[in-house]
């Protein structure tokens, strides 16, 4: 199956009462392990290429790696660039066979927020490509605290930047280790009254389950981002099978005994959050 944009599944998860699950991908083996768990619930997988991603597998790599996964898979695939903080990094998202970009306007004034994600969405949609932005900033769990998305600047964005999709700061936080109960289901209420487009979760990590369940199905939520919990899943596969197997040192034979474990931890995620319960 062909790569898609995020725009056509985004409009059919509102429709049916789902969110879309974007996983972030550090390797082969992690993205491998995704679109299998995919392929077994038999839903889409947005596979996501954060910025240590790319300083570790350059983009014309990792793009063309996501890509050939993508073109192999039975089932809808979104290749991501995640979190580009500069249009000239999401440019070059758009030469190596990425089909959706995030651009992270959330640290700049509100108008220059709007004024560069619109810039961009003129170039990306008519290369078909889709692109959603952040309004509000979604701190880190031992780094730069959040700001909360003001309702004024989200409708701003909303009406002016021809984003796809819009990320929000409502409680969530990136790389949470464990689950909190940080979600402020008023703040996005009040998101929700004045916009129209699909809403973005960064740090879905750190969202207990049943809000996660929740969120998907009685708000205008429509994708969760996941990272640190698949990353917590990989480490410990790693560490158990080197313990069970001391003596091997093939890179290889050590990395893909972690697939099992991330498929698992996938799978469950797509049965949360994008199984239509309608």
């Amino acid at each position: 199956m062909t790569a898609v944009n995020l725009t056509e599944l985004l409009r059919t998860a509102s429709e049916e009462g789902h969110a879309l699950a974007g996983l972030v991908v550090l390797g082969w083996e992690d993205a491998l392990a995704y679109v299998e768990a995919a392929e077994e619930v038999g839903c889409p997988v947005i596979l996501q290429a954060g910025p240590g991603c790319r300083a570790h597998t350059p983009v014309p790599v990792i793009g063309r790696m996501l890509r050939h996964l993508a073109d192999q898979a039975s089932v809808p695939v979104v290749v991501h660039l995640d979190h580009g903080y500069t249009v000239e990094e999401c440019l070059e998202g758009i030469d190596h066979g990425f089909t959706s970009l995030m651009f992270d306007g959330s640290k700049l004034p509100i108008s220059e927020n709007v004024a560069l994600t619109s810039g961009l969405v003129e170039v990306a949609h008519p290369a078909g490509v889709s692109v959603e932005g952040e309004v509000g900033y979604v701190g880190y769990a031992a780094g730069a605290a959040s700001r909360f998305t003001d309702p004024e600047e989200v409708a701003l964005f909303d009406r002016e930047s021809g984003a796809d999709a819009i990320a929000i700061s409502v409680g969530n936080v990136h790389l949470q280790t464990e689950p909190t109960d940080g979600i402020d289901f008023e703040a996005l209420s009040a998101i929700e009254t004045v916009t129209r487009k699909p809403l973005v979760l960064h740090g879905g990590s750190g969202i207990p389950e049943a809000d996660r369940i929740r969120l998907a199905t009685e708000t205008r939520i429509c994708k969760f981002n996941f990272g640190t919990e698949l990353r917590q899943t990989f480490g410990k596969a790693l560490r158990q099978d080197l313990a069970e197997r001391p003596d091997v040192f093939d890179r290889i034979s050590i990395l893909k005994g972690t697939v099992p474990a991330v498929r698992a931890a996938a799978r469950h995620l797509f049965e949360t959050v994008t199984v239509s319960r309608n």
